[in-house]
């Protein structure tokens, strides 16, 4: 025999695909991850559920006086203070979302497109720190702005990043220093 009766005497056709169990592997596979997202929201509900004691978020006041500072950047998220993988979900305070911040003298001015607008009075305010990371966010050693205010009987720590991070040293050194003066005058009284 020549070469060429050999190949075509070795060929076969080519294997049907079974479309039935193809179809049915895919709606299985849609099926699964449908289930874990709504697994993922009811555990988001329930979080804030067990977190319904959170009081109401204070407004930003008529007139809060002039901006010692002012920020873009996005919010990324509140957590329990000194626990930065506990993320507080009531209030809309687990909502990632770009971000206006607006430092007074009254306080932190927190205004988020698409979320709820909430704000830190002076008075609530205890540190701002530099960190890496808080729920579900982690970046460069001292990427992210961390302000830990009181709320109820909570202290929270929330975190934003600026557009631009050169400036997130200067609000630390000013939210810090403005604690300071406020305990001072606190113990003054």
């Amino acid at each position: 025999m020549t070469p060429v009766i050999l190949l075509a005497a070795e060929k076969e056709s080519a294997e049907v695909t079974d479309w039935a169990a193809r179809i049915g592997w895919v709606v299985g596979l849609l099926l699964f991850v449908a289930l874990v997202y709504w697994l993922m929201r009811e555990g988001w509900k329930w979080r804030g559920t067990l977190q319904g004691d959170l009081p109401e978020l204070p407004s930003a006041p008529e007139a809060p006086g002039p901006a010692r500072l002012s920020m873009s950047g996005r919010y990324h998220g509140s957590t329990t203070a000194g626990q930065w993988l506990d993320r507080i979900v009531a209030h809309g305070l687990g909502t990632r979302s770009r971000v206006e911040l607006t430092l007074t003298d009254a306080g932190v001015d927190v205004v988020r497109p698409g979320a709820s607008d909430f704000f830190v009075p002076a008075a609530q305010l205890r540190e701002a720190r530099l960190d890496k990371g808080i729920a579900g966010k982690v970046l460069t050693e001292g990427g992210l702005l961390v302000v830990t205010w009181a709320h109820g009987d909570r202290l929270i720590d929330s975190g934003f990043r600026s557009d631009h991070a050169a400036e997130h040293n200067e609000w630390v050194d000013v939210i810090n220093s403005m604690i300071k003066n406020n305990s001072t005058e606190g113990a003054e009284r």
